[in-house]
This record gives structure tokens, C-alpha cells and sequence, in this order.
């Protein structure tokens, strides 16, 4: 009797070997060195790493005045379309979801400050997100990318790690606001950040000891050994994904043309644009996906996706969709492929309708992931020229700048501009990277328009 079960097994598994063979050539798993569980873990790390996003985002962007549970819903079904989407069609450990700063920008400039409806704010963004497409199919946006030297890949990088270092130890109390020095050290006798203090010693023996899955389990300890300490509060709250139909598809495109939202969709694409830019920069040296010649290859693919996804954010009812460089907690888990994002968008997709649930995840448990990450992505910083002016000083700005301006969109074009500014002065101006004087000339007014406001 038991001959035909094991029968029908083995039919069944020689016909999804075949599946599972093309599957792995697609995502280059041979090429890359990775496997399933390598890549399950890395998207599994990235979505703890960035599900704080599920309830930050709709705190902010209820004090609009849109629904909180609409919100909450909207915040899921974008992280996990754009996460998929990036992974399947463009192959990339990026994961995506609606952007830091740009809803803080959406709530408290464009809604409370400028008096515009929310409905409205979210046609400046569906808007956006149109141009990005443009962009796209012209070639732009990848001109622009290829504009940044690809000697401050490496400071990009290397900001962008203190960047998430610093927010890693913000989130952690480690350092808190000081009115005489900015920031101090925080009150090491408080529970939370002793917490913390474990889980980055216990990720750092883990990563010593070359234990596969250190950041997950470093985060998934530090939670446990938080809960035995009744340190982590859940209070369930209603919700359910149906009520994301308070707030999907209204958006108002043609109010937003009329009060002319020019500076409104300018900052959200400028902002996604150069954050988006970076993130991709600093991932793939991260992961060592850079051509030789420092192109990173399916760039139409990527940019595609993260346009895409910002204008479905904009027709569910959120803000910017943009890629998170939480996604490199999961490179520095071996995520090398698209399988990465994928994983991480179905676990987003997962959370739609268990989104409270994801509330018993406490910044303690994942900030000394973000601190460990953040120090491995300056590796690459012992590359930079230090003794050549011309890439030091650039380079110096980019790697400062970014995570003490908090904007890797502001970090980038401090770099940038200085780079062309030393070109020019020094007498090594090339016709041929007129795009990057042009884009220096653009930050520049950027920012003097910025002071004037």
C-alpha cells in the first residue's frame, strides 16, 4: 500500500525540481554563492529590521487627519508589492516601503504648515511618482546615477553606515538630545538600553564566531530576554485590512495640479530620487553586486520598481515609497539575490492582516542590529584615495554629512558638490561630465532656496 504514495512523491518532486532548478539560475544563487536558507534568513532580518515602519509610519501620517487602521493597511500592501516587485523583476536584497522624512514632510510642511488636504498631498505624490517613471524611461535617472565618481561609492557607503549607526543608538538611548552638546550619553542604568547593550555584545560574539544568522538571532534574544524582563508592552488595537478603502484611491491629482504643487512634487522626487540613489549605492558595494567599471547592472529594473511602487503607495493612501537601507541588515546576513526582497515583501504581506502583532517587536530588540550593520558598511572606507584632495575632502563631507544632516539625500549632494566644485577650481573640468557641474549648480540653488524658507 505504500508503494503508490511513494510513487505519486517522487512524480511530484521531479516535477518541482525543475521549478526550483530555473528558479535558482534566475536569481544566480551559483553565481552569487547564496542558497534558500541564506536568503530566507537575510529577508526574515530585513523585515524585523524595518517593521518599525508599520506603526511609525501611521502615527505620522494620521495626523493628517487619515485614518490610522487605512494607513496602517496602505503602509503594509506597499512594503510588500515594492519589496516583490524589486526582488523579482530587478533581482536586488532591496526591500521597500514608505520613506522616513518624506512623511514627516507630507504631514507636518505639506498638510499642517501649507494648509493643503491630504487627498491633495497624495496627488503631489502619485505625481511624483509619474515623473520618476519618466525619468526612467528617458534614461535620466540612470545618468544621474552614473554622475556620482565612483570613488565616493565607498564614502556613500560609509555615511550611510554611520547613518544607521546613529539612528541605531538614538532608538537605544545609548545617546539622547543635549541642549549643550547636541547629543550625549544616555542613562546606561535604564532596562531598554542595557537591553540593547546585550543584544549588540551578543551580536558581535555571534559575527566573531561566524555563526550563520547572527543579526536574527541577536534580535529574536535580545526580544526574549526582553519579554522575561517585562520589558516588552503589546496592547492589541483594532484593526482590519479592509479598512484601507478609507483612503485608497482618494487622491485628488487634479487639485494638486491647481494649486501648484511645483515645490511640493519637486522636494518628494528630489529627496526619493538621491535617497534611493544612495541606498542602492551603499547596498550593492555592500553586497559586492558593482560591475567592474562600478555600473550596477538591471538599473532600469530597480528604478522601474521603485517608481511603481510610489505611485501605488499614492492610490493606497500613503506617502513616497522608497528602498530602505534597513536592507542591508539583510546583505550582512548573506542576502545576495532578489529571493531577500521577496521574502521580506511576503512577511510585509503577511503583517496586512496581523499588523498588531508586529507591535510586540521593540526598538531595543532591533537597534543593536542596525548599530552592528552601520559599523560593518564602513569596510569599504579604507578604499577611499585619502591621499588625493580632490577624493578625500569630497569624500570626508559625504561620509559627516549624511548621518548629521539625518538626509542621505542632503549627504549626497554635499559630496557631489564639492567634488565638481574641486574639479572646476583645480583645472580638471571634463566636457564630458557636464551632467555632474549641472547637478552641482542644481544643489547649490537647492540649497540656498532651502535657507531662504
Amino acid at each position: 500500500m505504500l508503494e503508490p504514495i511513494t510513487s505519486n512523491l517522487f512524480l511530484r518532486e521531479t516535477r518541482l525540481l525543475p521549478m526550483r532548478l530555473y528558479l535558482e539560475r534566475y536569481f544566480g544563487f551559483e553565481r552569487l554563492h547564496t542558497n534558500w536558507r541564506t536568503e530566507a534568513l537575510a529577508g526574515l532580518t530585513t523585515f524585523i529590521t524595518m517593521a518599525y515602519i508599520i506603526f511609525v509610519n501611521p502615527n505620522i501620517l494620521s495626523q493628517t487627519g487619515m485614518p490610522l487602521a487605512a494607513i496602517t493597511a496602505a503602509t503594509c500592501l506597499c512594503a510588500a508589492f515594492g519589496s516583490i516587485l524589486m526582488g523579482a523583476t530587478a533581482n536586488y536584497p532591496l526591500a521597500l516601503a514608505p520613506g522616513m522624512g518624506l512623511n514627516a514632510y507630507f504631514t507636518y510642511t505639506v498638510v499642517q504648515k501649507m494648509g493643503i488636504k491630504w487627498e491633495t498631498a497624495l496627488g503631489a505624490v502619485f505625481l511624483s511618482g509619474m515623473i520618476f517613471l519618466a525619468l526612467t524611461f528617458t534614461g535620466i535617472r540612470q545618468k544621474l546615477l552614473a554622475c556620482i565618481p565612483h570613488q565616493l561609492h565607498a564614502a556613500v557607503a560609509g555615511g550611510i553606515g554611520l547613518f544607521i549607526a546613529f539612528v541605531g543608538l538614538r532608538n537605544a538611548n545609548i545617546i539622547v538630545p543635549s541642549a549643550a552638546t547636541t547629543v550625549t550619553l544616555g542613562n546606561m542604568r535604564s532596562p531598554e538600553t542595557a537591553l540593547a547593550l546585550f543584544g549588540i555584545l551578543l551580536i558581535a560574539v555571534l559575527q566573531v564566531l561566524r555563526v550563520k544568522g547572527s543579526m536574527l538571532i541577536g534580535i529574536l534574544g535580545t526580544l526574549l530576554l526582553g519579554a522575561a524582563l517585562h520589558r516588552v508592552h503589546w496592547q492589541p488595537v483594532p484593526y482590519r485590512f479592509s479598512a484601507i478603502t478609507d483612503t485608497a484611491f482618494h487622491l485628488d491629482i487634479p487639485g494638486a495640479l491647481k494649486v501648484g504643487a511645483f515645490e511640493i512634487i519637486f522636494v518628494f522626487l528630489f529627496v526619493d530620487l538621491f535617497d534611493n540613489i544612495g541606498t542602492l549605492v551603499a547596498v550593492a558595494e555592500r553586497a559586492n553586486l558593482m560591475e567592474a567599471d562600478h555600473s550596477i547592472p538591471r538599473l532600469n529594473r530597480i528604478f522601474m520598481a521603485d517608481a511603481a511602487s510610489t505611485i501605488l503607495g499614492s492610490i493606497a493612501g500613503t506617502s513616497t515609497v522608497t528602498s530602505y537601507i534597513e536592507s542591508a541588515a539583510g546583505v550582512a546576513e548573506g542576502g545576495r539575490t532578489g529571493v531577500t526582497a521577496i521574502v521580506t515583501g511576503l512577511l510585509f504581506f503577511a503583517a496586512m492582516f496581523v499588523a498588531p502583532l508586529v507591535g510586540a517587536i521593540p526598538t531595543f530588540a532591533t537597534s543593536p542590529a542596525l548599530i552592528i550593520v552601520g559599523g560593518l558598511m564602513l569596510a569599504g572606507v579604507g578604499t577611499i584615495e585619502w591621499d588625493d584632495p580632490t577624493i578625500a575632502i569630497p569624500a570626508f563631507l559625504t561620509l559627516v554629512t549624511i548621518p548629521l544632516t539625518y538626509s542621505i539625500a542632503d549627504g549626497l549632494s554635499f559630496g557631489l558638490t564639492s567634488y565638481a566644485a574641486l574639479q572646476v577650481l583645480t583645472g580638471r573640468f571634463k566636457r564630458q561630465d557636464w551632467m555632474l557641474y549641472l547637478l552641482a549648480v542644481l544643489f547649490m540653488l537647492r540649497f540656498v532656496y532651502v535657507a531662504k524658507k
